[in-house]
């Protein structure tokens, strides 16, 4: 199945995904007809300035396909001034997901929403509208990286307790497609964290997704945030599988299958468990796309993964399996074709067309990778064993401190500092050649511009910037809710993670901060003056008794 197949195929899925229309004023006076039984709490998504999705699922009795469901927004919790309510179907060829687009709402207003069968009523859910016109402040929860088995979703309860949080954006790995033996199960089992018999396998199927995202829509942080704040989200790789390029993924080999049709199926259960509108259907299939937070700021989600992305360079291909040796050259030549990219001509296109006739103070882009140069010495690259690595970039970093100082170094100690290379190809670092057309069409709008990325599991805070030097915008990237960070990959203790965490921006240039061991998540709270980044750590992500303990803050003048 090549591409033109896959959209082909994705837009007849995209039938299954249909979306129930509201509209304010239309108010049903007739009941729901079956029983049903609300499985999964209530959510809302994809805000616009007079609509927004909400979502529930609703589980007939046995042997029942379909159930006749009841929506209700209000303008109060208690439900005395419903202003639209009608009538929508949970079926099972949607895994019996209930979505509802409903229109007509006034700009930034708080709503109430619930769903009733003839038997239940759904928890009552939150959300809010867009602003249209001025508005002082808004502020971001931002999130990525939530693996189940690695604990539990301490983040998404503190984020739904904070009622200063207008909106949350989910930049990916919302799921994780890996079974229940390997990465990050260390604690599963002794924290109740493991995968059920039928579905502790690697995802390939719908019903495997399907099954997945219903275990993870049980965490109570998870069902918490849902349901008192709207999501604007995107996906990233392990939603598919991980690492997912454009025709293809690392973690998906010919005997497992078609990698599109396990892409399919992936791309229907997003679209059934997540409150987000299906592209399907509509002038254009993809799922980038800009929401607009009155004259304050525009936020651009984007898509690095699934449209446009050649596949990901790897380091051991570069390398003579006998003598070791790197071939530098084929490697350079690799790299720097001009060919390859990540975003697409199509999708940077838009975006810079969108971001030229923004009328807002700010420009917010919400993707999934790093895009700073994460440079370190090739040092690191040369044989140091893991738990070795810490030790050795600080002992760079000293070199670089002492520089800076005054103080002399020797040519083969320059020639350390200063021998660079990326560490991550699968990031913006593997794409150089995209970056700069991509960053060079952001400098000519001269405008603020703040950039989001998840994907790491740590926090950072990077200047993005021209191979010329010049500043161009502000990189902020929010910590993983519980997958494990560099900490776990380097073997590092919480005092070592400090200390490597310390040196790094010493050594790589537009790296200003970063936390290497904590899991969390960021809040960005915007007005016309500034822009506040706030990262939250949470102490505790092995018992549900967790609670945020540091906050680093940073602020970006307009």
């Amino acid at each position: 199945m090549d591409r033109r197949s896959f959209i082909k195929f994705s837009s007849m899925i995209g039938a299954g995904m249909a979306v129930s229309t509201g509209i304010a004023g239309c108010v049903s006076n007739s009941r729901p007809q079956t029983n049903a039984i609300f499985t999964h709490g209530v959510a809302s998504g994809d805000p616009l300035q007079d609509a927004v999705i909400i979502w529930t699922r609703a589980e007939p009795e046995p042997s029942v396909l379909k159930a006749d469901i009841l929506w209700e927004v209000a303008k109060d919790n208690a439900f005395e001034q419903i202003i639209a309510s009608g009538h929508a179907e949970a079926i099972a060829a949607r895994d019996f997901t209930v979505k509802v687009d409903v229109k007509g709402l006034s700009p930034d207003s708080k709503y109430f929403y619930r769903f009733r069968s003839a038997n239940n009523q759904s928890a009552t859910g939150e959300t809010r509208t867009l602003p249209a016109k001025h508005i002082d402040k808004i502020t971001l929860g931002i999130f990525s990286c939530s693996n189940y088995p690695a604990g539990f979703f301490t983040p998404y309860m503190e984020a739904a307790k904070d009622d200063g949080i207008d909106y949350v954006l989910h930049l990916g790995d919302y799921i994780y497609e890996y079974d229940g033996k390997g990465y990050a199960t260390e604690h599963a089992k002794e924290i109740g964290r493991t995968f059920a018999e039928d579905n502790d396998t690697e995802l390939f199927t719908l019903n495997d997704y399907r099954k997945r995202y219903a275990l993870y829509r049980t965490d109570i942080g998870l069902l918490s945030l849902h349901q008192k704040k709207p999501f604007i989200v995107v996906w990233d790789d392990h939603e598919i599988s991980n690492d997912t390029y454009r025709d293809g993924a690392e973690n998906h080999q010919v005997e497992e299958g078609d990698f599109y049709a396990r892409r399919a199926a992936a791309v229907q259960a997003y679209y059934e468990w997540l409150p987000i509108r299906p592209p399907f259907g509509n002038e254009r299939l993809e799922i980038y796309r800009q929401f607009t937070f009155g004259d304050l700021f525009d936020l651009y989600m984007l898509d690095t993964r699934v449209l446009a992305r050649d596949k990901q360079l790897e380091y051991s291909h570069y390398r003579d399996a006998k003598t070791k040796a790197f071939d530098q050259a084929a490697f350079t030549a690799d790299i720097s074709n001009p060919e390859r990219g990540l975003l697409g001509k199509a999708q940077r296109d838009w975006l810079f067309d969108a971001m030229k006739n923004s009328n807002t103070k700010w420009q917010v882009i919400g993707q999934q990778l790093l895009i700073a140069r994460m440079l370190f010495p090739v040092s690191i690259f040369n044989g140091v064993p893991r738990e070795q690595i810490a030790p050795h970039v600080h002992k760079l970093a000293n070199l670089k401190r002492k520089q800076l100082e005054g103080g002399t170094l020797t040519q083969q100690e320059i020639q350390q500092i200063e021998t660079v290379m990326p560490y991550n190809l699968d990031a913006w670092d593997g794409y150089p050649v995209e970056r700069e057309q991509f960053l060079t069409q952001l400098n000519t709008l001269e405008k603020p511009i703040i950039a989001l990325a998840g994907d790491t599991h740590n926090a950072w805070h990077n200047k993005l910037t021209l191979q010329d030097g010049t500043e161009v915008a502000v990189e902020l990237g929010t910590p993983g809710v519980t997958s494990p960070g560099m900490e776990h990959y380097l073997s590092m203790d919480n005092d070592t993670a400090k200390t490597m965490a310390e040196d790094l921006p010493v050594l790589i240039e537009d790296l200003q901060y970063c936390n290497l061991h904590q899991r969390g998540y960021l809040t960005l709270a915007i007005t016309h003056d500034d822009a506040i980044a706030k990262w939250h750590y949470v102490d505790a992500i092995l018992t549900p008794n967790g609670k945020v303990s540091d906050i680093h803050t940073f602020v970006i003048s307009a």
